[in-house]
C-alpha cells in the first residue's frame, strides 16, 4: 500500500523495518559642625544635599515603565502574569489614570495567553474604581466570561454593554454563540444565531464556523451542513453573503466521515476543491479515516496518493488513521505496509502508532510480539505511558494469562507509570470473569492510594462482577450508597435487575426498573427482556405481554431475543396461538428468526397432536 511519491524517501528505513516482525518498526555626605567660640577656622566646604524626588518625577517614571511594558513586553506575549498584576494595580492608583487604550492593552494581552481568570478578577477591579467603560475592555471581558465557560457571566456584560450606550457588534456575539457552544448549549446557540438578524447583526465566517464546529461536536452535523448550504446558496432564509472557508468546510467533512455520511463528505470535498480551496491534510486524514473505517481501502489509498501529488505530506494523524482502522479489522499485513511507508516518507512513529499496533498484535492473539514491539520503543528512549501497559494487560487476560498481566501491572508501578481509570476498570474486569473476586475488592480499594477516581465503566464493572459471582446482596450494597453524583449506567441497572429476577425477586426487580425510568436513562430492549424472562420464569405470562406490548409506546423495538423470551414463556405455558401471534409480529417486522426460536417452534409442535394445523399457521420469513 506504497503510495508513489512516497518511496522517494529513504528506503534504508524501509528494509530495516521490513526486517523480521512488525515489533521491528518501531550597589553621607558629611556633617557640617555646629559654631563654637573656639577661634575662628577656616570654614568647611559646604555641600549641598541632594533635593529630594519631586511627585511628578516619579510619576513620570512609572509611566516610561508602563509604556516599555505595554509595548514591547504585552505585545510580544513575554511576561508573566504577577508581572501584568502589577502593572495594573500601579495603573489603577496613577493619578491622572492611564488611558483607555493602556487597560485595553493589558487585558487584551492576558487574553490572548488564555489567562481567562486574571482578566475576569481585573475587570472586577476596574468597575470598582469606575474605570470599566470602554466597549473594547468589555468585549475582551465578554470573551473571556465565555472562554471560561461562565457564558451567564458573558451576558451581563453583554448588558453592561448596552446600559453604557454601546451596540454590541458581530464579535460580540460570536463570542456569546462560542460560549453556548463550550458549556453544550447548542439550542441557545443556534438561537442567538438567529436573533443576531433581528438586532441588524449579520455573522460572518467566524461565526458561522464557530457555531457548525459546535454542531458537529454535538452530533448535530446534519444541521451544521443546512448551515453550510446557506452560505454556499447566498440565497437562505436570511440572504447571507458569507462564503464558507478552509475551516468550515473540513469541521463538516471531519464530523460528516465520523457520522458515517461518506457520500456526503466526498461531495462536500468536491465543493471545497470546485471553489478554489485546496484540501489540507486535516480534510484529506478524515477522509482516509473514514473510507478506511467502512473498509474502503482502495479509496482512501487513492487519497494518500493524491495528497503526495498535490505537495500535501501525510502526517502522523493520517497515517494512524489508517493504521487504527486496519489493526482493528484484524488486517496486520496492511498495517505494517502503511507503517513502512510513514517511515520512508520521514514520519516518525509515535506512541499512538505503538499503541495501535500493539493492540492489533494483541487481537490476532500475538501477544509476545506486542511486548516485544514494547521493548523495541522503550530501547529507542521513547517513554511509554498507562495506555501501552493497558493493552498488554488487557492481551494476556484474552489469553488467560493471568498472572503475566498481574506482573504487567507491577512493572507499570515500578517503572514510574501512573496507572489510569482504565487500568483498573481492565485488571477487575479480569480478575472478575475468573472468579477472583477478593483481587477485584483489594483493586478497587487500591484506586484511592494511587489517586484515581473511579467512573461509570468502574461501579458497571464491580456491581456487574459482584452479581455473576454470586455477591448479589453486596453488588446491591455498593449500587444504593454509591455517591450521587457518579452516575450509573443502564447496563449496571440491567445486571441487578437480571441477578433479583434470577434470585426470584420480581418486586425489588420491578422497583429498580422504575427507578431506572425515572433517573432519565430509561429502558433499553435489554432491561425489557430481562424483566419479560423474569416475569415468564414466575409464571406471570399475562404481565409479561403486557410490558411486551408497552415496549413500542415507549419508543423501545422488540429485537429477536424479546420475541424468542416471551415465546419461550407461552410456550412453556401451553399457549401455541400467542407464540404464532409473535411469530407474525417478527415477519411484519422483518426480525428474522435465529436459531433459538426455531427450537422453540420446535418445541411447541412437539408437544401438539395438532402439529400440522399449526404448521400451516406459521408465517414467511423474508431474508
Amino acid at each position: 500500500m506504497a503510495a508513489k511519491a512516497l518511496r522517494s524517501s529513504s528506503s534504508s528505513a524501509v528494509s530495516a523495518a521490513s526486517e523480521g516482525k512488525l515489533s521491528s518498526l518501531f550597589t553621607y555626605p558629611r556633617r557640617q559642625c555646629p559654631r563654637t567660640r573656639h577661634p575662628p577656622q577656616e570654614p568647611a566646604v559646604q555641600i549641598a544635599p541632594p533635593p529630594p524626588k519631586s511627585k511628578l518625577s516619579d510619576t513620570q517614571e512609572d509611566q516610561t515603565r508602563l509604556a516599555l511594558f505595554l509595548q514591547k513586553k504585552c505585545k510580544s506575549g513575554d511576561f508573566t502574569v504577577d508581572e501584568a498584576l502589577r502593572h495594573f494595580d500601579r495603573m489603577i492608583s496613577m493619578q491622572p489614570s492611564p488611558p483607555t487604550s493602556s487597560f485595553r492593552l493589558l487585558l487584551g494581552a492576558l487574553a490572548k495567553k488564555s489567562h481567562y481568570s486574571a482578566v475576569i478578577s481585573l475587570g472586577a477591579k476596574l468597575e470598582s474604581v469606575g474605570l470599566l467603560a470602554d466597549y473594547a475592555v468589555l468585549n475582551i471581558l465578554l470573551n473571556c466570561f465565555c472562554n471560561a465557560r461562565r457564558v451567564a457571566e458573558g451576558f451581563a456584560v453583554l448588558g453592561a454593554i448596552f446600559r453604557r450606550g454601546h451596540r454590541p457588534n458581530t464579535v460580540s456575539y460570536t463570542q456569546l454563540v462560542k460560549g453556548l457552544c463550550l458549556e453544550h448549549k447548542i439550542g441557545e446557540a443556534v438561537g442567538l444565531f438567529m436573533k443576531m438578524f433581528r438586532s441588524g447583526r449579520r455573522p460572518n465566517i467566524v461565526t458561522y464556523g464557530t457555531l457548525i464546529g459546535g454542531l458537529c461536536r454535538s452530533g448535530n452535523t446534519s444541521v451544521a451542513l443546512k448551515l453550510h448550504q446557506d452560505m454556499v446558496s447566498s440565497n437562505g432564509k436570511n440572504s447571507v453573503l458569507c462564503k464558507p472557508n478552509l475551516v468550515s468546510y473540513s469541521t463538516i467533512i471531519d464530523g460528516l466521515c465520523k457520522d458515517g455520511s461518506l457520500e456526503e463528505a466526498r461531495k462536500l470535498f468536491l465543493e471545497m476543491k470546485h471553489s478554489g480551496i485546496s484540501p489540507d491534510v486535516i480534510v484529506y486524514s478524515s477522509l482516509i479515516h473514514g473510507l478506511c473505517s467502512i473498509g474502503q481501502y482502495t479509496e482512501a489509498n487513492v487519497l494518500l496518493n493524491e495528497m503526495v501529488d498535490q505537495k500535501i505530506p501525510p502526517n502522523t494523524i493520517t497515517f494512524n488513521s489508517l493504521i487504527e482502522v486496519l489493526c482493528k479489522e484484524g488486517k496486520l499485513k496492511e498495517a505494517e505496509n502503511v507503517l513502512k511507508v510513514m517511515i520512508e516518507s520521514g514520519v516518525e512513529p509515535d506512541m499512538f502508532t505503538c499503541n495501535t499496533i500493539m493492540c492489533g498484535l494483541c487481537f490476532a492473539g500475538k501477544i509476545d510480539e506486542a511486548r516485544e514491539l514494547l521493548v523495541q520503543v522503550v530501547s529507542k528512549g521513547c517513554l511509554i505511558d498507562a495506555v501501552s501497559y493497558n493493552v498488554l494487560i488487557n492481551g494476556y487476560f484474552n489469553q488467560g494469562s493471568t498472572e503475566e498481566a498481574i506482573s504487567t501491572y507491577k512493572e507499570m508501578i515500578d517503572e514510574g507509570v501512573k496507572p489510569t481509570v482504565a487500568t483498573f476498570n481492565t485488571l477487575m474486569k479480569g480478575f472478575f470473569q475468573r472468579g477472583r473476586v477478593g483481587d477485584a475488592r483489594n483493586l478497587f480499594r487500591e484506586m484511592k492510594r494511587h489517586e484515581v477516581e473511579p467512573n461509570t465503566s468502574t461501579f458497571t464493572i464491580f456491581i456487574d462482577g459482584l452479581r455473576k459471582n454470586n455477591y448479589l446482596s453486596e453488588a446491591l450494597d455498593i449500587f444504593h450508597s454509591q455517591d450521587p453524583n457518579i452516575k450509573l449506567s443502564v447496563q449496571t441497572f440491567n445486571s441487578l435487575i437480571d441477578g433479583l429476577c434470577k434470585a426470584g425477586d420480581l418486586e425489588a426487580a420491578w422497583d429498580l426498573f422504575h427507578r431506572l425510568q425515572k433517573g432519565g436513562l430509561g429502558p433499553t430492549v435489554v432491561t425489557y427482556s430481562i424483566m419479560i424472562k423474569g416475569l415468564c420464569q414466575q409464571g406471570q405470562f399475562d404481565k409479561a405481554n403486557e410490558l411486551f406490548m408497552k415496549m413500542e409506546a415507549n419508543g423501545c423495538a422488540p429485537n429477536v431475543v424479546t420475541f424468542n423470551t416471551l415465546m419461550r414463556g407461552f410456550c412453556q405455558n401451553n399457549e401455541i396461538v400467542k407464540v404464532i401471534e409473535l411469530l407474525k409480529k417478527m415477519a411484519e417486522r422483518s426480525i428474522l428468526p435465529d436459531d433459538f426460536t426455531t427450537s422453540v417452534v420446535v418445541d411447541m409442535l412437539s408437544k401438539d397432536e395438532n402439529y400440522k394445523e399449526y404448521l400451516n399457521l406459521l408465517p414467511t420469513f423474508s431474508a
